[in-house]
């Protein structure tokens, strides 16, 4: 998820003066989180309220901006890196095609060199991209767990069924856990993935893939410390709730004893 849409998603969880909220929609919807559900779920409202929020905003919620095809690899002049053996079977035809239309065998070498060079980059840009989608995925899967407990939470002080809510509370931490390590293992992934050599790859990719209008790449750091600071927070908020919600229950075990 981009920090944009992060940091609009954060907000509208956030929200709390009467009237910000369409505008927050609003702001998340253009941010990209273009997911109803998602929206309602952290604005804390419906999906019909989220459909009227929007269009208070100018927005047709039915109209969802096309996003970049994030998973079918890239292919330049029948290349895509990732299949080596296929690759090398087109760079020696268009290599033989070249030499047939400049007799004398000049720039040959250097026709094939860019060949195998835009294969290259080509491997590294179809290698990572769909990496990169994953951990946007588990990272907007993360959050929303994160924000579920945070919501189970502040529903137990107006709950029917009390202790009903109380165990959603509970499994709702339990699934932000695995989903923080799941999270934490996409994020790997994309981190520990092969990177441009060097300059000359790095422009092939700037001219060759995003100047065509792909989307860019990032380089992910080691997830390792984020998850460790996660899993800190949630289990030390998570134990100061239970020594809270014991208190609850101690006092209404005393008043079923009276």
């Amino acid at each position: 998820m981009s920090t944009a849409r992060a940091d609009a998603m954060a907000a509208l969880r956030d929200w709390s003066t009467p009237g910000r909220r369409a505008a927050l929609v609003g702001a998340a919807w253009l941010a990209g989180e273009n997911n109803i559900v998602a929206l309602a779920e952290a604005a804390r409202t419906s999906r019909p309220t989220v459909y009227a929020d929007l269009r208070t905003q100018g927005i047709v919620p039915e109209q969802r901006p096309k996003e970049h095809d994030m998973t079918t690899p890239v292919v330049i002049n029948g290349l895509t890196g990732l299949d080596l053996e296929s690759d090398g079977r087109i760079i020696l035809d268009a290599t033989r095609r070249y030499a047939a239309e400049h007799p004398g065998g000049r720039g040959i070498v250097e026709f094939e060199g860019k060949s195998i060079y835009l294969q290259a980059v080509l491997r590294v840009y179809n290698t990572l991209r769909p990496l990169l989608v994953a951990e946007e995925r588990a990272r907007a899967d993360r959050d929303r767990a994160l924000h579920l407990v945070e919501a189970g939470w502040e529903g137990l002080t107006s709950a029917a069924n009390w202790l009903g809510a109380h165990h959603a509370y509970v499994v709702a931490v339990d699934e932000a856990r695995t989903a923080i390590s799941a999270w934490a293992t996409a994020a790997a992934d994309a981190a520990d993935a092969e990177w441009f050599r060097d300059d000359a790859q790095l422009a092939v990719y700037e001219e060759r893939i995003l100047a065509a209008g792909h989307p860019p790449l990032r380089r992910l750091p080691s997830p390792n410390s984020e998850r460790d600071e996660l899993l800190r927070r949630l289990d030390e908020t998570h134990a100061h709730r239970r020594t809270l919600t014991a208190q609850t229950l101690g006092l209404a075990t005393e008043a079923g004893t009276r």
